[in-house]
């Protein structure tokens, strides 16, 4: 079991020196638990605004591997995955516990030359309480070497010399706390936060250089519940370790717990507001010349040959130089329409930018104003116009992206049809075939599980809108199928019975459907789906939304009747059938944060709501999680209480600099179970739309001219 650990531990480590090259290096230094602290014990540090740092460490029968996100400047959360040995038979497999656990810190006020900073936080409040404690803590620095750290501390950080807690002059409650487990974990347990004997904490930085700092530490954790089953030793209360800090942002510290415990720790941090290039490696953006150039142009004198047709095939090319497939072309008096599909850019403003530029290059003298329109899939978006005498006067002012947007309209485009399309466009037939990597996460007795294939997607459109989609998937290796998990679920087993899938699978049909985007009118979209929806569930979707041009705010319903598939996930399907659907309001909330709210039934039959909530960067790395409650009960549900998880959403572009499409997405969920499942159908609306409507282009409009 202790293999399987630090085999996890590699493969954390291993993405940490893919992206070392990315990351900015940090004198923060993490704690065990992967919060800003010295060895154990918190301090009222935090990190920069956005930051996302990663932590593996192990000393004696423990494992840690964390992830902490600093969501706003003051505030960072932590999901963090343990391995304890032995110390309870609930959730107990091989000798060992695999936990879930969340904490929350908060900088009350940050250090002036007076005062310290000071902070409260909570470890372990959204968990099984293995690792429950409170705390307030100050920390100050004295001159660029020193740092002292001191603090109260409540549940595991109140067992050496605790005393009565200082709250108990407000109630007799505060004397008192629960055992510290709450079983399956989930569950907010409110009764014991800050309850019970009090101790306190206290610690020392000294920054030998810029690369190397030292640490000692009080500790009051007494490891009592580990002691006694495992033998680790903690005698003493004090704590020592020694940190390098990597210039590629990695950090390596190894420390010695309780006097006799050695241990070792690897941590990175990096900033998703800071891109790997900075400026990125696109090509670029052409130069617009005089327009009395391209009076004379071939392709401009119809003596020659020229005329309207020859001016398209050229804009055609022009535009494909870019990744911008030109599916329409109309030109009359002054005005030209194009109606483009973006296959590159993730930025869409830039996109816009680099079409009315090809526009500014290609077309006749006459042609002033510019009308570009996006398409999905043929469906069109929105339209963006602008004019051209405007690009030849900003294409080189300092603030002319934000002067170009002023002048420019962000319409619907709803209206816009079939006219000018281009003769070749339909139907088009798509064909790739490369790796499929699929995860499996917290199997009680393998952490990490995942199966590498080959997978082989067919698109066909015969018309705008309409697309007959496959994903077929051959694994080649992996271990999903070895885990011996079996679902024990009292309500309808939707999701946890994956395993398995994975188990009667080889050759499987993860998805076949038709699939129908329309706009039934201003502001509104429409999606019909039919077929294999997803690998266990099979049938018919139908969706609508409403998001107005300029609005912060998007409307949708989503109704679904799905049959669970075949074992085989080939082209069975089994008794069990469900009607689900939901209503969901989609808000950008403003500083880079967007939540959603979907009401509804799932697929287990139960009734409840999903909120969401991403913190999103300009350059499109978003950090974000969810909750989900419903009428099953926390008992009903089993593990975990409720659903819940994390997601990553990591452009490739941040990665290599280069302009791209193609997105890293990864939710983490602490648990899968069956209550609050939904259906993991594909193009739901307001994921296709958003970003061609008007603040999220405004937000982005600074590219337009790159």
């Amino acid at each position: 079991m202790q293999g399987r650990s630090r085999k996890l531990a590699c493969s954390m480590l291993a993405g940490a020196f893919c992206v070392t090259s990315l990351a900015e290096g940090s004198a923060q230094s993490l704690s065990t638990y992967g919060t800003p602290g010295l060895v154990e014990m918190p301090t009222a540090r935090v990190l920069k605004d956005g930051d996302l740092a990663f932590t593996a460490s192990t000393f004696g029968p423990n494992y840690r591997y964390s992830a902490t996100f600093q969501v706003l400047p003051r505030l960072y959360g932590t999901f963090r995955y343990s391995q304890i040995k032995n110390i309870t038979t609930n959730a107990f497999l091989d000798g060992d516990t695999f936990d879930r656990s969340f904490d929350v810190h908060y900088q009350i006020w940050d250090e002036t030359d007076l005062r310290p900073a000071f902070a409260v936080g909570m470890r372990d409040f959204l968990g099984t309480g293995i690792l429950s404690s409170e705390y307030f803590v100050a920390t100050k620095s004295f001159g660029s070497k020193l740092e002292v750290t001191g603090g109260l501390g409540w549940g595991r950080l109140a067992g050496r010399n605790s005393f009565s807690n200082p709250f108990s002059i407000l109630s007799d409650r505060f004397d008192t706390r629960s055992s510290g487990f709450s079983g399956t974990g989930g569950q907010l347990e409110t009764g014991d936060w800050f309850r019970g004997p009090t101790s306190v904490f206290a610690g020392v930085q000294w920054n030998v250089s810029d690369q190397m700092t030292l640490f000692a530490e009080y500790s009051p954790d007494e490891y009592t519940r580990e002691s006694v089953n495992t033998g680790i030793d903690v005698s003493s209360p004090l704590n020592v370790g020694l940190e390098y800090r990597f210039k590629n942002g990695v950090h390596l510290k190894g420390f010695v717990v309780g006097g006799h415990e050695v241990g070792a720790q690897l941590s990175y941090v990096i900033n998703p507001k800071k891109p790997s290039v900075p400026g990125g490696l696109e090509q670029a953006p052409r130069t617009i010349g005089a327009r009395n150039r391209l009076a004379i142009a071939e392709w401009n004198n119809s003596a020659a040959g020229g005329g309207r047709d020859a001016v398209e095939a050229v804009l055609q090319r022009v535009l494909a130089e870019d990744g911008l497939e030109l599916q329409g072309f109309t030109m009359s008096g002054n005005r030209a329409t194009v109606r483009v599909e973006n296959t590159r850019f993730d930025n869409e403003a830039q996109a816009a930018g680099r079409t009315a530029r090809a526009m500014a290059v290609t077309l006749p003298p006459a042609i002033e104003e510019f009308t570009v329109v996006f398409l999905e899939r043929g469906v069109p978006l929105n339209q963006i116009v602008t004019q051209r005498s405007d690009l030849e006067e900003l294409q080189f002012d300092y603030d002319g992206a934000w002067r170009s947007l002023a002048r420019a309209r962000l319409e619907d485009g709803h209206d816009q049809g079939r006219e000018g399309e281009l003769a070749d466009v339909y139907p088009v037939f798509d064909t790739s075939i490369g790796p499929y990597l699929a995860t499996s996460f917290f199997d009680p007795n393998s952490p990490i599980r995942a199966d590498f294939g080959v997978q082989l997607k067919m698109d066909y459109r015969p018309r705008p809108g309409l697309t007959f989609a496959g994903r077929f998937r051959y694994p080649l290796v992996g271990n999903i199928d070895k885990s011996f998990r079996v679902s024990n679920s009292v309500i309808e087993p939707v999701r946890s019975n994956a395993v398995r899938y994975a188990k009667e699978s080889e050759l499987e049909v993860n998805s076949l459907t038709a699939e129908y985007l329309f706009r039934p009118g201003k502001n509104l979209f429409g999606r019909v789906s039919a077929g294999y929806l997803e690998g266990m569930f099979g049938g018919v979707s139908t969706e609508v939304l409403w998001y107005p041009m300029d609005s912060r705010l998007a409307l949708g319903a989503e109704l679904n009747y799905v049959k669970q598939r075949d074992f085989d996930m080939l082209f069975g399907f089994q008794d069990y059938d469900v009607v689900t659907g939901h209503a969901s309001a989609y808000y950008d909330l403003g500083n880079g944060f967007f939540g959603q709210l979907d009401v509804g039934r799932y697929l287990a039959g139960d009734y409840g709501a999903t909120f969401s909530l991403d913190r999103e960067f300009n350059n499109g790395f978003k950090v974000g999680g969810y909750f989900t409650l419903t009428d099953v009960s926390f008992d009903d549900f089993g593990e975990g209480s409720f659903d819940k998880g994390l997601r990553f959403e990591v452009p490739l572009s941040w990665l290599t600099g280069r302009p791209s499409r193609t997105k890293v997405q990864q939710t983490i969920k602490p648990i899968t179970r069956d209550g609050g499942a939904r259906l993991a159908v594909a193009n739901r609306l307001h994921g296709v739309v958003r970003d061609y409507r008007g603040k999220e282009l405004r937000d982005s409009w600074g590219r337009y001219l790159r």
